[in-house]
């Protein structure tokens, strides 16, 4: 009796623990999920190219000044 007491109480309390993990990355988000390790955002729309008026992505903006591939 006590035995199964005991297990709906570890069922409650790590249940308690995923759902308040959850709801503070949701809430505050780490900064890695925010951009990546260019520091380019996620989600960022293209830009245009100055020179050919096409759309680029920014991730190719990034490497270009960095000086990788």
């Amino acid at each position: 009796m006590i035995a199964r007491l005991l297990m709906h109480f570890l069922v409650a309390l790590s249940a308690m623990i995923v759902v308040a993990g959850l709801a503070y990355v949701y809430v505050k988000p780490p900064e890695s999920m925010r951009v990546d390790r260019d520091g380019v955002p996620y989600f960022t729309p293209p830009v245009v190219n100055p020179m050919t008026g096409e759309a680029i992505l920014v991730e190719q903006l990034v490497k270009h000044y960095k000086g990788g591939r």
